[in-house]
């Protein structure tokens, strides 16, 4: 090995001097890390041979730094500084401090890729190896992972008339967006082409209305069309995406994704190729392709790139500037879950399994939509649907079809309702029913008289809290000893997102009154940190990746079923059941706080609606 001494390296100041490499290489990235004490000189010679070899024997052309960073080791100790793995992300953020550039970490929710795309040629962008990121009306914003090689600066700064800014990125993240941004760019402009020229808005709102019939429909299966959906299905996986929202706009489609419960823009596409995408995304789904002035439904089952299943939930509505379409996906590994992995404790899974086994009684699970109920009850209904036993439930709709349920949609179209539905199911000889919804007075009173008829019945509410439960079943109109000698226990939950393991930080404070407020009477005392969201790769910057459930369970005791009154107050329900062992949401949120799960706003932002 004959690496070139740290006196000759090139000047990182002025990347055009003529002593300067016109190409990163493997022995300009050793004389460096050798220089500033990130390899020792013991080991030097050992790690530059091992990625010297995975440089030369790769299948495909890859960058000097992904075969350092495939050599997975660590840097040398210097001082009191430990060790740690040399992973690509830090080689290029390396990089960026020695030739004084600035690092960019590309988020593909952030980039315009229609507009950057517009720069340059693909064809160009890889041979360079160069991808446009950012552009005004002053500036073109480049990321590059070879600081040297800027022989087409000039052209490009001629071409665009804009100051060119070069960054530092990640090389696989630049070879891989250079090819997905260029292609969607391309499908998306030629699929508008295809459609015709999009008319001039006009301010009449029929018109308005109008505008997609007067304009030249795309095909649901051109390829362009077929391309484009696919990418985003992918993207959206890749993401960890739980909804997709196409939503119809004056001017342009938006394209957003629901991201740990936040809604992320992601794209917007003309008019024409919106409509032409959610006719492939329908034509998937088995609906019907011409009715656009009522909502539907369907689903659809595909792949994600790595060869698990997934399927996505449709539904569509009409508005004044289209048909808006949201896909939910569902992950299969959901329902594989063990309590403690959604997050509950473990004295509260001890209690909510007790609870499931018993032969016969309510179980109702309560909170807002999207707050995981259907999660949670599909959980239990897996551990529970032995061979042995017979699990049916009846929802609209069917959130996601599993083999080891029997599972009815309910239509109200033809007249089947959660009531009919649970009369039907009645006659099938069921151990276990699961009601998605109890939303009146029939489809309660039936979930009733299952349970008082030998079944264990589940089913969802909407309530802020568990004890408000009982209070509106009363309102209703259930009688309360029929709710007395039935409901055996009540779980309310919320999510809260869950602080990135990657990069969360200690070290925050909370204030006394705030402490207070969440956990009110409770005796826990207040941490003296708490961890703080930061932002890294991993979680997109946002500092949150994933999220976890707040559990509040109520177990209907002896003491508790007889306050159970035509009159009942809710204070005293409250009361009741925090004295029989029920942690409220606050508090349970408190807990997840001290143990550095998540973050004192994300607790307050999801209990806003409790006192």
């Amino acid at each position: 090995m004959s690496l070139i001494n740290v006196g000759d390296q090139p000047d990182t100041d002025n990347r055009m001097n003529k002593a300067a490499p016109k190409i990163l290489d493997l022995q300009q990235i050793f004389t460096w890390m050798l220089a500033d004490g990130t390899v020792s000189k013991d080991d030097v010679k050992d790690f530059f041979t091992q990625a010297q070899g995975i440089f030369r024997n790769a299948s495909v052309a890859i960058h000097p730094l992904s075969a350092v960073a495939q050599c997975k080791r660590q840097t040398a100790q210097i001082g009191q500084t430990p060790p740690r793995l040399i992973t690509l992300e830090w080689l290029t953020e390396w990089l960026a401090r020695k030739v004084n550039l600035p690092f960019y970490r590309i988020d593909p929710l952030k980039i315009d890729f229609a507009k950057v795309a517009d720069v340059m040629s693909a064809n160009y962008a890889t041979r360079f190896n160069i991808l446009p990121v950012e552009l005004n009306a002053t500036d073109l914003v480049i990321a590059t992972a070879e600081p040297f090689r800027i022989e087409w600066e000039p052209e490009i700064a001629k071409l665009t008339r804009r100051n060119i800014k070069l960054v530092i990125a990640n090389p696989v993240d630049i070879t891989q967006y250079i090819s997905q941004f260029f292609a969607l760019a391309k499908s998306i402009k030629s699929a508008h082409k295809s459609g015709g020229q999009e008319l001039a808005l006009r301010n009449n709102f029929e018109q308005l209305v109008e505008l997609g019939k007067a304009n030249k429909q795309v095909d649901a299966n051109d390829r362009h069309i077929v391309n484009i959906v696919d990418w985003l299905w992918q993207y959206a996986f890749e993401q960890r995406a739980s909804d997709i929202h196409m939503e119809p706009k004056r001017d342009f489609s938006a394209i957003r994704f629901r991201i740990d419960g936040v809604l992320h823009q992601v794209y917007q596409v003309p008019a024409v190729v919106m409509i032409a995408m959610t006719a492939r995304i329908k034509l998937l789904g088995r609906m019907d392709v011409i009715e656009k002035r009522r909502p539907q439904d369907g689903r659809i089952k595909t792949l994600t790139a790595g060869g698990q299943e997934i399927e996505l939930r449709l539904s569509t509505l009409p508005t004044a500037f289209g048909e808006k379409l949201v896909m939910r996906i569902f992950d299969p590994e959901v329902v594989v879950k063990t309590l403690p992995e959604l997050g509950f404790p473990a004295n509260d899974a001890l209690r909510w399994d007790a609870l499931t086994k018993r032969p016969h009684g309510i179980i109702l699970v309560t909170g807002p939509t999207g707050s995981g109920k259907t999660t949670t009850l599909y959980t239990t209904l897996k551990a529970l649907a032995t061979s042995q036993v017979n699990v049916c439930t009846v929802e609209d709709p069917i959130e996601m079809v599993e083999p080891a349920f029997n599972q009815m949609q309910i239509n109200n179209g033809i007249d089947l309702t959660f009531l009919d539905g649970v009369r039907a199911l009645m006659r099938q000889d069921p151990d276990i029913i699961m009601v998605g919804e109890i939303r009146d007075l029939a489809t309660a009173e039936m979930a009733i008289q299952a349970a008082l008829t030998g079944h264990l019945v589940l089913s969802t509410l909407h309530t802020n809290d568990a004890p408000s439960a009982v209070m509106r079943l009363l309102e209703l109109g259930v009688p309360y000893y029929l709710l007395e000698s039935t409901l055996i226990g009540i779980m309310a939950q919320r999510l809260v997102r869950t602080l990135c393991p990657h990069c969360k930080s200690a070290g925050g404070e909370i204030s006394d009154e705030v402490w207070q407020n969440l956990v009110k009477s409770q005796d826990i005392p207040k941490p003296d940190t708490v961890h703080q969201p930061v932002g890294c790769p991993e979680c997109r910057q946002t500092g949150y990746r994933g999220r976890t459930g707040l559990y509040e369970l109520l177990t209907v005791t002896p003491a508790f079923s007889k306050m159970i009154q035509a009159e009942t107050d809710i204070h005293a329900l409250k009361q009741q059941s925090i004295a029989d062992g029920m942690k409220p949401l606050r508090v349970a949120g408190a807990i997840k706080i001290i143990e550095g799960v998540t973050t004192v706003e994300e607790v307050l932002k999801v209990t806003s609606a409790l006192t």
